[in-house]
């Protein structure tokens, strides 16, 4: 359903392919609530890879076409429909999913994948929340089985998932290792909770990580470029140490037997097949993070949403990522 007479400006894609698929289009209609459902007006909308995998047809899920991109967005709730209890006009919200794409000046969010945005978070940092640290949470916790004291390693450590994973596990009493492969990025890694943090494109780095993990190697891994480190990933890890896969942009040789002695796993996550109750956990366990003030989502490059192309070529292109790529309305 569409307000009436309402045109918003959005991004459509209407077949799957190279980013330019994205078409800018500013006729758009604006949708209106249903039942259980609020409409939000976006003020930042975050862009993460797994965007960029869904346009080019080649992701798990496939939307129905044409499609408007964006699950994490930040904003003001502009309506809200029948039965929503929890919000009111007014509001500054972001959220985990929305049901008409964040890609937009409007969205559709279901009640229950929307939260209160605090006030000490601009929009910004709000837009830059759901997938980063649920992921990096998601990870940590209900697929790593993580504990204090554990020893982790976050590799690709400088972009939006690492950044946010650093933050946490700090929080919570990990001893951190974080990769980036620039002076900026390696920097970024350290103020954001890293206890050390190493460049990937020196030769040596593996040695320099097994040094500081002091001969015995790391018990978690998250890995955010699978497809390059797996099989350097299995040789760092600890007895029982776990690597979980979090991006992958191809395929890699691993040899099976790096796994035996140590019995270690390998481990992937999906964010979208988590449970209601692991996203509340994990929204509860967040929140603290917000309130006590160790959730600060360090953001990155900033686009218009004219500029939605150049953006899904600049996240898989920029390796030396530092921070969270979002767009600003």
């Amino acid at each position: 359903m569409a307000a009436a007479g309402r045109l918003m400006r959005a991004i459509r894609v209407a077949e799957f392919g190279k980013p330019e698929v994205l078409k800018f289009l500013t006729d758009v209609p604006v949708p209106s609530p249903g039942d259980h459902q609020v409409l939000i007006r976006v003020h930042a909308c975050g862009i993460n890879p797994v965007d960029t995998y869904i346009r080019a047809g080649v992701y798990a899920r496939k939307p129905n076409l044409p499609y408007t991109p964006g699950s994490d967005i930040s904003g003001t709730v502009e309506e809200v429909g029948k039965n929503v209890a929890g919000f009111k006009k007014g509001d500054r919200v972001f959220t985990t999913s929305t049901i008409t794409g964040g890609y937009a000046e409007y969205t559709i969010a279901s009640e229950e994948t929307v939260y209160q945005l605090p006030e000490q978070l601009s929009f910004r940092q709000g837009a830059a929340i759901s997938v980063p640290y649920f992921t990096a949470y998601r990870a940590l916790f209900h697929k790593a089985h993580g504990k204090p004291g554990e020893v982790v390693l976050i590799h690709g450590a400088s972009g939006g998932v690492g950044i946010a994973a650093c933050q946490i596990a700090r929080a919570h009493g990990f001893k951190v290792f974080g990769t980036a492969g620039s002076p900026e990025g390696l920097n970024l890694v350290l103020q954001n909770g890293a206890h050390k943090a190493f460049n990937h494109r020196d030769q040596d780095y593996m040695e320099k990580i097994q040094e500081a993990a002091g001969g015995e190697g790391v018990n978690v891994i998250l890995e955010m470029l699978s497809n390059v480190n797996l099989s350097n990933d299995l040789k760092l890890l600890t007895s029982g140490g776990r690597v979980v896969i979090i991006g992958c942009r191809g395929s890699i040789e691993i040899n099976p037997r790096d796994t035996m002695a140590k019995e270690s796993s390998i481990i992937g996550v999906s964010l979208f097949s988590s449970t209601k109750e692991e996203w509340r956990e994990a929204a509860a366990a967040l929140y603290g993070g917000m309130e006590s003030g160790w959730l600060k989502p360090l953001i990155g490059p900033e686009y218009p949403l004219e500029k939605a192309a150049q953006a899904h070529v600049d996240i898989i292109q920029n390796s030396g990522a530092t921070g969270k790529m979002i767009f600003v309305l």
